[in-house]
């Protein structure tokens, strides 16, 4: 009687369980103990075997077996599915967590103008155009000598100096003996040649009024400006070639500017061009280009041009440094992303592509111009893609060290041999003429075709009509080459012949 209850209590129970295991399946998946499938089971009973053990430290550094660094941590076991980034497509999976941890940020490839700003640095000069040279055209002493400081401002007409100078006392005597004579010519050339040695025609005016030589003969200021060179002092015998002084109108200057070789291109005369300086933050000035130099200097190895500017109130100094900015045409419709998006490595330039659901690929762009805070991508991208802008230094190292365990873990490439009789040798070009069976690895046909020949391959020895075994691979140049010949055993078969191993 027992034993028959306790069955009834039993066959209770398991239909009890079977009603019950939908609802209790949940409640165990969330406690991770839902029944074990033959999936995981298996899965749980393959044993993941590292492929390198990575340096803690360095991530540049592998070994094949178990190792700990100078500080006695262990190295990083590398595993063949973290390798390959257990997800399909390109590139590599970051966990979300380190993805957020890392402070990754984004930003689209974007077709916009881009505007050329040449930015570089400028000096102040003299308008050229507004200079005079102080000469005296005959030989004399400076005896009353009126401006004896650089940077001293004169007006136009100002006595600059008076000199005694034997030739314009003679030229004086002359005239006033033509006045007094029954010749006009004599007169007419008497007075040009006071003119022709630089006496001025109120002098002139005076002596006829007067009829009185003067032994000093005054210098006058031909226009308004300040001294920028003076050299003379009272007293100093002075000649025609000597160079007195100079004279500089500060109402315009000049501003030169060096720009580099590879913004050459960007200039032409005409372009906006502002000023700032750095004691007067704020204000600014400006102008033009007015004329680009045909020379590059020897020393700098850069183009200049001169840019022209007002300067009221003069407060642009001569010999004094500026900032400058030319505006340059735009570039229209130019595809373009952050700078600091842009990693240069010295060899190319690459960037960190955000692909989606936590993946990221690395990806070599050529780029254009820089224009503030955005440079041209002239190859690699697409507008819309999305650019990594920030931690995209960590994400390129972890690309790299995925990528070098790739190349590591890599099954080596499958040889390519295939059986054919040469034709022709070149010795010269090092070229074979072959008609080859059909090669289904790379899905030729048999036909008769020209082989270079690899350096390391001897041609000594090969005769025309031999049939032989050649080993085809990809050269540098992408061009299919021969790096392997072998003659053809006349008693076996090789295996392989044509297609991959």
């Amino acid at each position: 009687m027992k034993t028959f209850a306790a069955a009834i209590i039993a066959v209770l129970l398991f239909g009890a369980g079977i009603a019950l295991a939908p609802h209790l399946q949940p409640w165990l998946t969330q406690l991770h103990l839902a029944p074990a499938t033959e999936k995981d089971t298996s899965a749980e009973m393959a044993e993941r075997k590292p492929v390198k053990y990575r340096h803690p430290m360095n991530p540049t550094i592998f070994s094949d077996t178990p190792a700990k660094d100078d500080m006695g941590m262990d190295y990083v076991p590398i595993y063949a599915d973290d390798a390959a980034g257990n997800v399909a497509g390109p590139g590599f999976t970051i966990a979300p967590e380190v993805v957020n941890n890392l402070g990754v940020r984004t930003a689209p490839v974007e077709r916009s103008d881009l505007t050329r700003r040449i930015e570089t640095v400028g000096y102040i000069d003299y308008d050229e155009r507004a200079l005079s040279h102080v000469h005296l055209r005959a030989s004399g002493w400076v005896e009353s000598l009126k401006v004896r400081t650089l940077g001293e401002r004169v007006k136009q007409g100002a006595l600059l100096m008076e000199i005694y100078a034997p030739e314009l006392v003679n030229a004086q005597k002359e005239y006033l003996q033509a006045l007094d004579g029954l010749q006009p010519s004599l007169k007419i050339l008497a007075r040009e040649r006071l003119l022709a040695l630089g006496v001025a025609e109120s002098q002139i005016q005076q002596l006829e009024k007067e009829r009185q030589v003067r032994q000093l003969t005054a210098v006058y200021a031909r226009q308004d400006g300040i001294v920028s060179a003076l050299n003379l002092r009272e007293g100093m015998y002075v000649e025609p070639s000597m160079e007195l002084m100079t004279l500089a109108d500060p109402a315009k200057i000049w501003i030169k500017v060096d720009v580099f070789a590879q913004q050459a291109d960007w200039l032409a005369v005409g372009q906006p061009a502002e000023v700032r300086l750095p004691h007067a933050p704020g204000e600014v000035w400006t102008g033009t280009v007015e004329y680009i130099y045909p020379d590059v200097d020897p020393k700098t190895r850069t183009v200049r041009a001169r840019l022209r500017f007002p300067n009221p109130g003069e407060r642009l100094k001569f010999n004094m440094f500026t900032d400058v900015v030319i505006h340059a045409a735009p570039r229209a419709k130019v595809l373009n992303i952050p700078r600091e998006a842009l990693i240069p490595t010295g060899t190319e330039q690459r960037v960190i592509m955000a692909l989606g659901a936590g993946r990221f690929a690395a990806r070599p762009v050529e780029v254009g111009i820089e224009s503030g805070d955005r440079v041209e991508i002239r190859s690699g991208l697409q507008a819309g893609e999305q650019v990594v802008t920030s931690a995209q230094f960590l994400l390129d190292s972890e690309s790299s060290i995925r990528a070098s365990v790739q190349r590591m873990t890599a099954p080596p490439k499958p040889e390519i041999w295939t059986k054919a009789p040469i034709n022709t040798i070149d010795i010269d070009s090092r070229t074979l003429n072959a008609t080859h069976e059909p090669i289904p690895a790379l899905n030729w046909p048999a036909m008769t075709m020209d082989f270079p020949v690899a350096k390391d391959v001897s041609l000594e020895g090969l005769k025309l009509d031999q049939n032989m075994r050649l080993r085809i691979s990809e050269g540098e140049d992408r061009r299919y080459v021969i790096d392997k010949v072998d003659p053809v055993s006349p008693t076996s078969q090789p295996e392989g012949e044509g297609k991959q191993p």
